[in-house]
């Protein structure tokens, strides 16, 4: 036993030094047709993409109707420049990327590190059967074809968990862009949980109608809108947080980059389902530094506008020019569903806003006051350090003051204000929801999208401009020595039985601790997101592991390290 493993853990360390260098890459499968034609590949059977291999999207990609295509957690998908490569899951196609806070699985530019840019590939589009108010089987945006809606509520395109997405956001035609997830009459059968998009070309999240629910989800660095809701989308979503680089925005004439912008439809007709999306436990935060660029101008944490009903609950807002917009045409119509209650905006935190917390565009309707409207249940009198946040909360590339690399802390620390005053009061909030996996809200005391516990930590990506995605199955973020979790050992290594994982944190924080086989598969969880204190620690890992090789892997703070021992029996 010993004799076999020194050798594989030579190996093991070969691999680890080779992958601070971006070594060769691992074998590549090309899937599509290696041009930029609209009708690309088809995939119409049951299909498998594994973690031991490296996927590039060349060109669209379409799952039809009957097919489901499952991705292993851990595996990496890279999407083509030149050939604008787009993965589009068509009505009656499935999508089964379940992967872990251990394993993400991740969507990214083909371009090397250090050369990446916003619109380097497509992004993915899901297309399912659900309501919408568009007539007939209207077409999604973007230049693909594939179409949407229908009369299932619960329709289920599949499922989207633990999953990134990095500089999609390709322009097939001028104005005619794909987002980084795009959802079009999703059902509220799907799930849609922990994914985060990075550097969009176009917005971050759109859902064109559909019922579909989301939580836990991050838009990082985008360019145009981070949640933009149209068409009659009427699901609920949880816990979300958007970071802007003040320096990246819509810079098409005319174009503002907001936060959340929501129509019923283009042109504000009253067509139904109206759009009625309900949010909860949002964070929309765009940093004063570097100086903005000029789509940021006149922009909106929230643009509510062209007869959208949509709500807004217990989320905070800092850094654009204006925390709310609702913008009427020459009907007052988006003010009259603020009026009636069929629009609302209650218990949210708006920090910093010297220009003006909340304004009303367009026509107005009769007896509206925005002052009253917003002052009415909503926190405006902040400033962005009342919320007590730490300053790496804020951090749009992976870096913080005086260039020293980070990851943002979205643990609440217990003095901050924000820690309570969210209400669950409303009917909007309370009711049975729409169905589906993720139906109804979690009732939390916290306002924003964090509590005492940062659930966006290691699995996520702060600065993927300089991650390799070289080495198949190698998702997760590569993150500096110097960062949360130091002196890692175990002891006695190798171990006949029990042994203690031994770790120092830098600072107390919210940590996860697991033990993997060599493959990266979960095989007992430790300590599952528990508040240590800073210092030195000392865990015991679990005496019942076979023979073999496993990987002790601490995640605190956004950083995960790991140390390898044997069990020798």
């Amino acid at each position: 036993m010993k004799k076999i493993v020194l050798p594989v853990f030579l190996a093991l360390a070969s691999l680890s030094a080779q992958a601070q260098s971006c070594p060769a890459s691992s074998p590549v499968v090309s899937v599509g047709t290696g041009t930029t034609s609209t009708t690309g590949f088809e995939i119409t059977t049951n299909t498998t993409w594994t973690r031991n291999n490296i996927y590039l999207l060349n060109g669209f990609v379409y799952v039809n109707s009957g097919a489901t295509l499952t991705i292993e957690p851990g595996t990496i998908i890279k999407g083509d420049l030149a050939n604008k490569g787009a993965l589009i899951i068509r009505q009656g196609g499935r999508i089964n990327a379940a992967g872990t806070a251990t394993q993400p699985i991740v969507f990214t530019s083909n371009q090397p590190a250090g050369s990446r840019q916003p619109g380097d590939w497509g992004g993915i589009i899901i297309c399912g059967r659900a309501p919408i108010n568009l007539a007939g089987s209207p077409t999604i945006e973007g230049g693909v074809i594939a179409t949407f809606g229908g009369n299932d509520p619960n329709d289920n395109s599949g499922v989207l968990q633990y999953v990134r997405i990095e500089y999609p956001g390709v322009a097939f035609l001028p104005n005619n862009e794909i987002n980084g997830l795009t959802m079009a009459g999703v059902g509220s059968g799907t799930t849609i949980d922990h994914v985060q998009v990075t550097g969009s070309g176009d917005d971050s999240f759109e859902w064109f109608g559909g019922t579909v629910n989301a939580k836990y989800l991050v838009a990082l660095a985008g360019t145009d809108d981070d949640f933009d809701t149209d068409n009659g989308y009427s699901g609920r979503v949880q816990f979300g947080i958007s970071i802007r680089d003040p320096r990246r925005g819509d810079i098409a004439t005319g174009g503002i980059s907001n936060g959340f912008e929501s129509d019923n439809d283009a042109t504000g007709t009253a067509n139904t389902p109206q759009t009625s999306a309900v949010f909860s436990n949002m964070s929309v935060f765009m940093p004063t530094t570097p100086n903005a660029a000029a789509p940021f101008a006149n922009a909106n944490g929230a643009q509510i506008r062209r007869n959208s009903a949509q709500s807004i609950f217990n989320s905070v807002f800092s850094g654009r020019p204006y925390a709310l917009e609702i913008n009427s045409q020459s009907n007052g119509n988006t003010q009259a569903n603020a009026q009636s209650g069929l629009l609302a905006f209650q218990n949210n935190v708006l920090a910093g806003y010297t220009r003006r917390v909340a304004r009303a565009t367009g026509g107005s309707a009769a007896g509206f006051s925005i002052n009253s409207f917003v002052g009415t249940g909503n926190d405006t009198a902040r400033t962005v350090a009342d919320l007590g946040m730490s300053a790496a909360s804020f951090a749009f590339d992976g870096v913080c003051a005086g260039s020293a690399p980070c990851t943002p802390a979205f643990e609440l620390p217990a003095a901050s204000m924000l820690n309570s005053g969210a209400a669950f009061s409303s009917a909007k909030l309370t009711g049975p929801g729409n169905g589906g996996p993720n139906s109804t809200f979690d009732v939390v005391s916290f306002r924003g999208a964090f509590g005492p516990t940062n659930w966006a930590a290691g699995w996520t990506n702060f600065n993927p401009q300089m991650t390799c995605y070289n080495v198949a199955g190698q998702t997760l973020a590569s993150r500096p020595a110097a960062e949360s979790v130091l002196a890692l050992s175990v002891a006695p290594n190798p171990t006949e039985g029990s042994a203690t994982l031994s770790f120092e944190l830098k600072q107390a924080g919210v940590v996860s601790v697991r033990v993997l086989d060599v493959t990266g598969r979960e095989v007992a969880v430790v300590r599952q997101e528990q508040r240590l204190g800073a210092g030195a620690q000392r865990l015991e890992l679990p005496a019942t592991l076979k023979a073999g090789l496993y990987l002790a892997s601490v995640t605190a703070d956004g950083s995960t390290r790991a140390v390898r021992f044997a069990v020798v029996k």
